[in-house]
C-alpha cells in the first residue's frame, strides 16, 4: 500500500508557568508527524523554537510539503538533505525510525544502544524566579540533579538560594545565553562556590570566543552554540560538554552521528530536550543511555502526557514502551 504522511499540531498545558531568561510560557505547542502504510504506523514529535527562527506554521508547512515526496519513495536517508536540521526534520526522522522499527519488528534500541536500555537519572528543572522561590522549589523537588534556570545578568542570590536548599544535589546552571562578558567572571565564581557541576550556555551563541581564554573552574556546556556535528570542532577549547537535542540536530539520525563525533573530539555529552511529551523523550531516552548528563524531564513539567507514557520514578526514567515509540 502507498505510504501516507500526516501532520497535527497539539497544545499541551504545562503543570505551571515555565520561565527562562527569554520569557515564560504555560503551554507547549508540539507537532506530530505520522507515517503509515495502512499496516504499520510511525510517529515523531517536535517543538518549533522561535530562537532558531521557527514558528508552528513554518514547521507544519515544511512537514506537509514532504507528503508527496514520501508517497513517491523519499526515505530516511534522503530526508537528511531534503530538510535542514531543526524541528521539522526531527519529527519526520523520528517517524521514519518508529515506522521501520514496527515494520521490521526490530527495536530502535537494538540499532543504537550498546546494551539493553535501563532506567537512567534525569536532571529536574527549576524555573527562573525570585531567589526565595527558586530555593523553595529546589527544596521541594528533593532531587539528586537540578537544572537551574538563570541568565538575568544578576543571578548571585539565585545561585546561593538554590545551593542552600538543594541538600547536596548536583546543580547545572543554565543561563540560556543571558550572561554577558562583563558579568561572566563573578557568576562563574558564584557557581564554583554554589555547588554547580556544569554551566550551560553562559553567553550568546556567536559571542562565546572569550570562553577559550577564560579558566573553567566549573565545566561549560554548549547548547544554543551547537546544533549538529558540523558545529563541534569550532567549540574546541571553548566548551567541555555539548547538549544534544533532537529538535536541534534534526532527528535521531544526526543525533547518533553527533554523539559519536563529540566523543571522538573529547567532549562530554549531555542529552537534553524541549518541554514536550513522552513521544519527544522516547528517542532521546535511547540516545541518552550512555550520556554523561541526562536532561529529559519534559513530561514532568506538563499537566498531562500521552498513553504509554515514559514512566518516571522520582528522577529515574524508564526506557520507552514500544507501544509509545521505537
Amino acid at each position: 500500500m502507498p505510504r501516507r504522511f500526516s501532520v497535527t499540531v497539539e497544545h499541551v498545558p504545562l503543570a505551571g508557568e515555565f520561565r527562562i531568561a527569554r520569557g515564560a510560557k504555560t503551554e507547549a505547542v508540539v507537532i506530530v508527524a505520522t507515517l503509515s502504510d495502512g499496516a504499520f504506523e510511525g510517529r515523531g514529535e517536535c517543538v518549533p523554537y522561535a530562537r532558531y527562527g521557527e514558528t508552528v506554521e513554518s514547521v507544519r508547512d515544511a512537514l506537509e510539503d514532504l507528503s508527496k515526496d514520501i508517497a513517491n519513495g523519499l526515505d530516511k536517508d534522503a530526508l537528511q538533505s531534503r530538510l535542514p536540521a531543526g524541528a521539522a526534520r526531527n519529527a519526520a526522522d523520528c517517524a521514519f525510525w518508529d515506522f521501520e522499527a514496527k515494520r521490521t519488528e526490530t527495536p530502535v534500541s537494538k540499532l543504537i544502544c550498546a546494551e539493553t536500555p535501563r532506567p537512567i537519572e534525569t536532571a529536574y528543572t527549576i524555573s527562573l524566579d525570585e531567589p526565595g522561590n527558586m530555593g523553595a522549589a529546589a527544596r521541594a523537588a528533593d532531587r539528586n540533579i537540578l537544572k537551574v534556570k538563570v541568565g538575568t545578568g544578576d543571578d548571585i542570590e539565585r545561585i546561593r538560594a538554590v545551593h542552600a536548599a538543594a541538600r547536596g544535589a548536583r546543580i547545572i546552571l543554565d543561563a540560556n545565553e543571558g550572561w554577558t562578558k562583563e558579568c561572566l567572571a563573578r557568576h562563574m565564581l558564584a557557581a564554583t562556590g554554589g555547588g554547580a557541576v556544569l554551566i550551560e550556555q553562559p553567553l550568546p551563541a556567536g559571542k562565546d570566543e572569550i570562553l577559550a581564554t577564560l579558566p573553567h573552574p566549573v565545566p561549560l556546556c554548549a547548547d544554543e552554540s551547537v546544533h549538529t556535528s558540523a558545529d563541534l570542532e569550532g567549540l574546541l577549547g571553548r566548551y567541555d560538554y555539548v547538549n544534544i537535542k533532537l529538535d536541534k540536530t534534526g532527528g535521531l539520525t544526526e543525533a547518533v552521528r553527533m554523539k559519536h563525533e563529540a566523543r571522538r573530539l573529547g567532549f562530554g555529552v549531555m542529552v537534553g530536550c524541549m518541554v514536550a511529551t513522552s513521544l519527544s523523550m522516547a528517542p532521546a531516552a535511547l540516545l541518552a543511555q550512555d550520556a554523561d548528563i541526562v536532561d529529559l524531564d519534559g513530561p514532568l513539567l506538563i499537566a498531562r502526557d500521552r498513553p504509554h507514557a515514559i514512566h518516571y520514578t522520582h528522577s529515574l526514567l524508564s526506557p520507552p514502551n514500544r507501544a509509545l515509540w521505537g
